[in-house]
């Protein structure tokens, strides 16, 4: 592991964990579950840069989607 994934790992976190207070405090359904997903989602994909394109739909999905 190197130092751009780890930086890729710890920003997707916090905003997923942002996400994650925020949609449930506020009952969004969209932001809680993008939050789950940025928490997650680094776990399993290894490609640095299909990472970060990941994050950024799931950082913005929140203000396109509105339910």
């Amino acid at each position: 592991m190197d130092a751009t994934t780890l930086l890729v790992w710890v920003i997707s976190g916090a905003f997923g964990m942002g996400y994650f207070v925020y949609g449930k405090k506020q009952h969004k359904g969209v932001a809680l579950a993008a939050g789950i997903l940025l928490c997650v989602i680094p776990y399993f994909i290894d490609n640095i840069w299909l990472l970060i394109s990941v994050c950024v739909a799931l950082i913005v999905s929140p203000f396109i989607i509105r339910v």
